[in-house]
C-alpha cells in the first residue's frame, strides 16, 4: 500500500509499505478524510519527536473500517468512525489515574506517527477500536468530524485545563484552529469577556464569530501591555496558550491575575526550557496555576464532541479554508500547512 512518510527528520516522502496486521483489539481502515497537523510539520522539521525513520504521518482523520479483530464488540467493517488523534491503551494503569493520554509513558497515548504508523495511508490500524473511535453521526459532513478528531478536542482541553467558569475574562493566545476552538469551548463554558491573540484576518473574523469580544494584534505590541490596559491593571481570570513561542508561557503567567489558571496545549516543539517569571509569578507564591497537557482521545470524548456538532451548538467546519481532492494530496495539504500562506486556516483532504 502507498504511504506518506517522516523518511527522517527534514525529509517527507512516498514509499509502498505492508498492510498492517489487526491485532485482536484492532481495526484496520481506509481513510475517508484527512488533515495535516502543525505537529506533523514540527515532527518532519523540527525534530521534536526524535528521529523517525520511514514513520506514516498523519493523526487527523475520518475512516471507514474494513478489518476487526476476533475480540471487538462494537464495530464492523463498512462502519464509519471519527478516529481521535489520541488512541490510548485503555488497559494501562496509568488510566485508573486518569491519566490515559500517558498510558504506558509520557504521551504515550499520543501513538500515530508516534509510535505507531499515522493515518497517511491507503490503510491503517486503529488499536483498542472498541474505545477509541466513534461512529460517524448520521448527516455529520467530513469536514466536522475530521476538526474534531484533534483541532476541536485540544482547544477545548485548553479551556478545561484552565478551568474556566462563568463569568471568567479569557484570554486565548494563538487563534489559529486549535486557538479557535478555545474561543468557542470559552464561550460554551460562559466566559464573560473573551480576548483573542492573533493577527491574519481570517482567524480573527472566526474569532469573533466563535464568541470573542476583542482580538488583540501582537503586532501592534507587547501582548501582556494590551491585556493590562484593557483590563485596568488587573489581568484576565484564564488564560489558554495556543499558540506562541517559547516566551508565550512568561506572557500568560504576567498577565493572569493571582489566584488565576492557565491552561497550556501549545506543542513546544525546540529549547531545553521554558521560562517562568519570578516577581509575575509572586515570587513563586502568587498562586498563578500553569496546567499543560496532551488532549484526552478516547470513543467517549468523540462522541461528547460530535454531540456538540448535531445539536447545532458548534460548527467546526468553518475552519476549513482549503479542501484538496484524493488521497495523492497529502503531500500538498501537509506543505501547505508548513509553509503557512496568510489566508490559511486548516487544509483537509477528501479521499
Amino acid at each position: 500500500m502507498k504511504s506518506f512518510v517522516m523518511e527522517k527528520i527534514g525529509s517527507v516522502g512516498w514509499v509502498e509499505k505492508d498492510m498492517p496486521k489487526c491485532g485482536p483489539l484492532d481495526a484496520i481502515c481506509k481513510p475517508l478524510a484527512l488533515a495535516p497537523c502543525t505537529s506533523d510539520v514540527h515532527s518532519v522539521w523540527a525534530g521534536s519527536l526524535g528521529e523517525r525513520f520511514n514513520l506514516t504521518l498523519g493523526h487527523e482523520g475520518v475512516g471507514e473500517i474494513v478489518e476487526v479483530g476476533e475480540l471487538v464488540k462494537d464495530f464492523k467493517p463498512g462502519d464509519k468512525v471519527i478516529v481521535p488523534a489520541i488512541t490510548p491503551d485503555w488497559g494501562a494503569i496509568e488510566v485508573q489515574a486518569g491519566m490515559q493520554q500517558h498510558a504506558n509513558g509520557l504521551l504515550a497515548g499520543f501513538q500515530f506517527c508516534n509510535i505507531i504508523d499515522g493515518m497517511f495511508s491507503e490503510y491503517f490500524l486503529v488499536p483498542y477500536v472498541d474505545a477509541n473511535v466513534a461512529l460517524l453521526p448520521e448527516g455529520m459532513d467530513l469536514a466536522s468530524a475530521t476538526m474534531l478528531t484533534d483541532m476541536v478536542s485540544t482547544g477545548f482541553h485548553g479551556v478545561e485545563l484552565a478551568e474556566v467558569e462563568f463569568g471568567d475574562t479569557v484570554a486565548v493566545i494563538g487563534i489559529g484552529p486549535v486557538g479557535l476552538m478555545s474561543v468557542a469551548a470559552a464561550a460554551i463554558r460562559g466566559a464573560s469577556y473573551i480576548y483573542a491573540v492573533g493577527s491574519r484576518p481570517d482567524c480573527v473574523a472566526l474569532a469573533k464569530e466563535y464568541g470573542a469580544n476583542t482580538v488583540i494584534n501582537y503586532k501592534e505590541g507587547d501582548i501582556v501591555e494590551q491585556i493590562m490596559k484593557l483590563t485596568d491593571g488587573k489581568g484576565v481570570d484564564r488564560v489558554v496558550i495556543a499558540g506562541g513561542d517559547n516566551d508565550t508561557l512568561a506572557q500568560a503567567v504576567e498577565m493572569v491575575k493571582p489566584g488565576g489558571k492557565i491552561g497550556n496545549v501549545v506543542y513546544y516543539s525546540e529549547g531545553d526550557y521554558l521560562k517562568v517569571p519570578r516577581v509575575a509569578w509572586g515570587l513563586g507564591m502568587g498562586h498563578k496555576q500553569i496546567n499543560g497537557g496532551l488532549m484526552p482521545g478516547g470513543r467517549l470524548r468523540m462522541e461528547k464532541l460530535a454531540a456538540l456538532v448535531t445539536s447545532g451548538r458548534l460548527d467546526p467546519s468553518k475552519m476549513i479554508s482549503h479542501t484538496f481532492e484524493g488521497f495523492e494530496k497529502v503531500e500538498d495539504a501537509l506543505l501547505m500547512m508548513r509553509d503557512k500562506p496568510r489566508d490559511l486556516i486548516k487544509p483537509l483532504i477528501i479521499v
